[in-house]
């Protein structure tokens, strides 16, 4: 017979890992409908606000554009205004010999601050990003929930984006990707 020091710390070692996984799958609690109504408004800002500040622009012959994603962490709604936690992905992409070419990026979360227009849609009329440097841990503890704050970085993948500036270029699907 086995003796409660032998099974108890593996019982304790179960819990953990079913703890774990049930916080690693813990529900955002992202409206989605409200989410599709308000994220290319959001994505149209970041392309927006990107434009003209990479290197790939400022050598025409690549015909760069800029494209972004962005990912909600968490989002609130209270009446007309939306507040949107949201990690972004902005990066440059231009096309030489077949190839997409990226240029430049930046990838940051971002609290963003809309509020429903009189068309019905929506339009940004704040946004908040981590300062530059030191105290990124900080700003982003102060900004977001800890469910959504563990979900930083984990959204940052271009796949979207090489998709659509291949499109964009009219590139085949497997065109490779270089660097600027």
């Amino acid at each position: 017979m086995m003796s409660v020091r032998m099974w108890g710390p593996g019982v304790g070692a179960v819990a953990v890992l079913l703890a774990t996984g049930v916080w690693a799958r813990w529900p955002a609690g992202v409206d989605t409908r409200l989410w599709s109504e308000v994220r290319p408004v959001v994505e149209a800002r970041l392309v927006a606000q990107a434009g003209g500040s990479g290197y790939g622009e400022s050598v025409p012959a690549l015909r760069a554009k800029w494209f972004c994603r962005a990912e909600a962490l968490d989002l609130r709604e209270n009446g007309d205004r939306v507040r949107a936690g949201v990690d972004t992905l902005c990066l440059e992409y231009g096309v030489r010999d077949g190839a997409l070419v990226e240029c430049g990026g930046s990838h940051f979360p971002q609290v963003v601050r809309l509020e429903r227009a009189t068309d019905g849609g929506y339009r940004v009329v704040a946004q908040e990003e981590p300062p530059d440097g030191a105290g990124n841990a900080e700003w982003e503890g102060n900004h977001f929930s800890f469910v959504a704050e563990s979900r930083l970085d984990d959204t940052g993948t271009p796949a979207a984006l090489e998709t659509a500036a291949r499109a964009h270029f009219g590139l085949p699907a497997g065109a490779p990707v270089e660097d600027c």
